[in-house]
């Protein structure tokens, strides 16, 4: 069988590091303030000359050379971002200038958190189908331009970065193949005004700011991630016990806890890199997968599970084998 396989990874992050201690000085907050609620510690924010599109090409050179292939090698490029440097073109399209890799196919993806969730969903339908062999997947994101920074309830969860895989088309046989074995997706634009962006090009002309109401999206945020695990699961007839790491969504340390024993699934299985990087939307996936894989948890061989949930509302899962 034709399968999507995990042949690299890669992350960028941005030159400033902001502690929470910094950011009290800013706004009306603190440590503990943070810490207790979110479980976050610091964050990455992009500097003036610090884009999207040049987080995502360095991101998008560490996974390409853990692959230990070239970039025009690379016929597809799907980007996942709510923050892209232009209304269009893609940043896709800035990324794949960059890289060099010219004539394939590149795109965004919007959909906020799981837009990475989204954009390996897209990746791996093209490259089972044939139009590509190679595909660059990538989540980035400079969140700091959007945020109101008098908001304390929003403006010191998230932070800025990218994360890249690199998928190539394989043929899999045998009990355990590598590469993506099943991807759920969902949306329900009925949530709309839990977590959004108050400005659009066709409504305000403006790029707006990031707006949440943190409680109803927690709620959410555990359920609809629990039951899109499952559905994963079985259709994959798998179960929780088979899985090796969950690489959730870096949102929030009690959002994480709670998924995770909603799932009788060990703490210890579970990535988490929320206290270091905040939530980054579609690039915390891809960041906290590569953190693992560079640090030698996740192993070739192993089931890893994917999941994420975003504004509007957007979820996902998607369980690959390394």
């Amino acid at each position: 069988m034709r399968r999507s396989v995990v042949i690299g990874t890669g992350s960028a992050l941005p030159r400033t590091v902001v502690s929470n201690a910094e950011l009290a000085a800013r706004v009306d907050t603190t440590d503990e303030w943070i810490v207790e609620r979110t479980g976050i510690r610091q964050r990455h924010i992009a500097e003036p000359d610090e884009t999207t599109g040049s987080l995502a090409t360095e991101a998008a050179r560490a996974a390409i050379a853990a692959a230990g292939v070239e970039a025009k090698d690379v016929d597809l490029i799907v980007l996942a971002t709510a923050t892209p440097d232009q209304t269009f073109p893609a940043t896709a399209t800035i990324v794949q200038h960059n890289l060099g890799c010219h004539g394939g196919i590149a795109f965004d993806v919007a959909a906020v958190c799981s837009g990475f969730l989204y954009a390996v969903g897209v990746a791996d339908s093209m490259l089972r189908t044939g139009m590509a062999q190679r595909a660059l997947v990538i989540g980035a994101e400079t969140f700091s331009r959007i945020l109101d920074w008098e908001d304390r309830t929003t403006c010191v969860l998230f932070g800025d970065g990218a994360g890249a895989i690199l998928l190539e088309a394989q043929d899999q046989a045998g009990d355990s193949p590598r590469g993506i074995l099943a991807t759920k997706l969902h949306a329900d634009g009925n949530h709309n005004q839990l977590l959004y962006v108050d400005g659009g090009a066709s409504t305000t002309g403006t790029v707006g700011k990031l707006r949440m109401k943190g409680r109803e999206v927690f709620r959410h945020a555990v359920v609809n991630l629990a039951d899109v695990l499952r559905e994963v699961l079985a259709e994959t007839c798998l179960q929780t016990s088979d899985i090796d790491w969950l690489v959730p969504h870096q949102a929030n340390a009690r959002i994480l806890d709670a998924t995770a024993r909603k799932l009788s699934l060990p703490p210890e299985k579970v990535v988490i890199t929320v206290d270091r990087h905040a939530n980054t939307s579609a690039a915390s996936v891809p960041l906290a997968l590569d953190t693992a894989v560079r640090d030698g948890r996740i192993k070739p061989g192993q089931l890893v599970m994917l999941e994420a949930m975003g504004g509007g509302f957007t979820w996902g899962a998607s369980l690959f084998r390394m």
